[in-house]
């Protein structure tokens, strides 16, 4: 039940990109009062970690690579300093790899255990950026969905976005979000 709650907190971040952070961020000022709650559970879970700057960016645009970094510490617990996400970085089987830098174990970790999936073309696509039906295909895998390919083929948003209504994870969710940007 942990692992959902933080999933379904983490969702609402992410699909917001209007959440709050501690003080630990220097850019805490510009974030949404609406989301600090769980913006700093999640915090205090060591689950952010923010930006080499010390900044947390609530207003920019998140990536695959960080989405799969959030399921990747959500979902093994792995939070210390030094991860063990390492172990992970060869695992990947997608062809753009090489580019994935300090992600490339989260991904490998999340490609493997089948809690993430790339395109068509062999790809994941770390740097780009990633829709709200993206990431809720991550986190329902990761709570135990998709075992059968539901999250496959033409209708695959469709029956997301099924799935997590039924469950009620959009319910924290505005009704005007984009899912599909």
């Amino acid at each position: 039940m942990k692992k959902l709650l933080a999933m379904v907190l983490a969702l609402v971040m992410t699909l917001s990109l209007a959440v709050s952070a501690n003080a630990a961020f220097k850019d805490d000022k510009s974030i949404s009062d609406d989301y600090a709650e769980a913006a700093a559970v999640l915090n205090g879970m060591g689950v952010f970690k923010g930006y080499e700057d010390g900044s947390f960016k609530p207003e920019g645009n998140i990536t695959r690579a960080e989405v799969a970094t959030i399921i990747y510490r959500i979902y093994t617990g792995d939070v210390a300093k030094n991860d063990k996400s390492g172990l992970y970085s060869t695992y990947n089987k997608f062809s753009d790899m090489a580019g994935a830098g300090w992600a490339q174990g989260y991904i490998g970790y999340c490609a493997n255990a089948a809690l993430v999936k790339g395109y068509p073309n062999g790809t994941f696509q770390p740097s780009g950026n990633i829709t709200g039906y993206e990431v809720l295909a991550m986190i329902l895998r990761a709570v135990g969905y998709d075992k059968n390919g539901e999250f496959t083929g033409a209708d695959w948003a469709l029956n997301v976005a099924k799935y997590a209504e039924q469950l009620g994870v959009l319910k924290n969710v505005a009704k005007t979000t984009n899912l599909g940007a």
